[in-house]
């Protein structure tokens, strides 16, 4: 199978696109660069630069394509919220985009990189796919806008849709600037002496996905038919602060912390059940918290 990867020069992307080149499939990315990073594409998938929101460019990235991986999207929450109309032209236009030109093109098969921001304040954990969605921010609320969209697609012109909820991924590897994901932030201030940015004294809970589990769900989905939604997480949850204190034991000293307050758009709680996931394809989380920061420790060591 040939599969086109929007986004793939980012963070994730370029995880899932060298993880499906290990795999034995070809691989097009599609990404304009504005987040993500060239040197972050493996140099054995093709490159175009282009916007999902251009049309031209985006059916020459779909020639010959079997399958979508759509992970192209702006994914900074207090951003969204300072500017809403930006998030729902590149994500909510960009997706609507995409999916009319793999219908001009004869492509009806697509992974959708969604978020457990749809979920917002859940009722109860561990949050199940059959759970409200009520978005408490603009990002979120693009990916809930976008999965409407993709059930619509589903129903009307038959395409066969994987909608992937990530819990909070981290993990080795370049990302973008500024860097807004919590692990990365927390490392990088730790190996630098400075203090840690924390919001909320790290009372949250979160559900941190180390980046090469995550990766590898795309490729066991990639066989499924249908409508098909699961979260991707470990099932565990941990407060941010009890993050912090791992990563001061893996480095051997304590920095201070920076108590940034509350933030806008945040949830105090969520971590996933991804019984789902595992039932339809035998997916599950391998790597430990204190296995996947260590990797990440080392990665920033050396790329400081």
């Amino acid at each position: 199978m040939k599969i086109l990867v929007t986004g793939g020069a980012g963070f994730i992307g370029s995880h899932v696109v060298r993880l499906l080149l290990e795999s034995g499939y070809q691989v097009v990315v599609l990404d304009n660069l504005s987040h993500g990073f060239r040197q972050n594409v493996d140099k054995r998938a093709k490159l175009i630069v282009g916007d999902i929101r251009d049309s031209r460019k985006t059916k020459e990235a779909l020639k010959g394509i079997d399958a979508v991986i759509h992970m192209a999207g702006l994914i900074v929450v207090p951003e969204s919220v300072a500017d809403p109309v930006k998030y729902y032209d590149n994500n909510v236009l960009g997706a609507v985009n995409l999916l009319e030109c793999m219908r001009d093109v004869g492509c009806r098969k697509i992974i959708f990189s969604s978020s457990a921001c749809v979920y917002g304040t859940p009722d109860k954990l561990p949050i199940k796919e059959d759970a409200a969605v009520h978005p408490d921010n603009p990002y979120g609320a693009t990916k809930a806008a976008i999965e409407v969209y993709l059930q619509t697609y589903h129903q009307i012109f038959n395409f066969d849709t994987i909608i992937l909820r990530y819990f909070n991924p981290y993990g080795p590897g370049k990302m973008g600037k500024p860097i807004t994901h919590a692990i990365p932030n927390f490392i990088k201030a730790t190996l630098a002496k400075k203090p840690i940015p924390l919001y909320w004294k790290g009372e949250q809970i979160r559900d941190f996905i180390y980046i090469d589990d995550l990766a590898r769900a795309h490729i066991d989905v990639l066989k499924l038919s249908g409508f098909n939604i699961f979260n991707i997480g470990t099932e565990k949850g941990i407060k941010v602060k009890d993050i912090v204190e791992e990563i001061f034991k893996i480095v051997g000293f304590r920095v201070p912390i920076a108590d940034l307050g509350k933030r806008p758009g945040d949830v105090p709680a969520n971590y996933a059940s991804s019984a789902k996931l595992k039932k339809a394809v035998g997916w599950k989380a391998k790597v430990s918290l204190p296995e996947g920061l260590k990797r990440t420790i080392e990665y920033y060591k050396q790329n400081r």
